[in-house]
């Protein structure tokens, strides 16, 4: 299984491939599309399901995972960060990509083994499950691994064959 992992903004978005099977993981591609500051945010939206359109196209992913926002204290931004998350789904659905969604502690919960685990404990377990010499960079993209793990262990788990 192809999973595309990603971490939606409208500035960066991350990107991760990951190729899961038999309790193996491999890192296949990993990146962010970046948008252009100071043009308006219509552009970038539209950039952002242009150049997603060419990465799912090049690499024929299975599933997308993608991660569900959380807001902290900036509104502003996370209204930007949910239309482009917004055009990320749309742009799936158009082309066919069944989608899954998981939140941060999710995210942690499946990679680390702690819902609640700090941001280098991901980056280093991501990188110890897939057996890189380095975390994946730009963070946005090591993000974006993660939540492709966090499918690909997820989507595994003998629990959901137990319901």
């Amino acid at each position: 299984m192809l999973i595309l992992g990603i971490d939606p903004g409208y500035a960066i978005v991350g990107f991760g491939l990951v190729e899961a099977g038999q309790g193996k993981y491999r890192l296949v591609a990993c990146g962010a599309i970046n948008t252009q500051a100071g043009i308006r945010l219509p552009a970038r939206l539209w950039r952002i399901a242009t150049d997603l359109e060419e990465l799912i196209g090049r690499f024929h992913p299975d599933v997308m995972a993608i991660e569900e926002l959380f807001f902290n204290h900036n509104v502003t931004t996370g209204i930007g960060v949910a239309q482009a998350r917004g055009v990320i789904l749309m742009t799936a659905e158009k082309l066919g990509l069944p989608i899954c969604e998981y939140n941060p502690s999710q995210v942690k919960q499946a990679v680390v083994g702690y819902g609640k685990a700090e941001k280098r404990q991901v980056m280093d377990m991501t990188k110890r499950l897939l057996d890189l010499n380095t975390v994946p960079k730009p963070d946005d993209a090591a993000d974006a691994v993660a939540i492709a793990l966090c499918h690909a262990r997820s989507s595994t788990s003998r629990l959901q064959t137990l319901y």
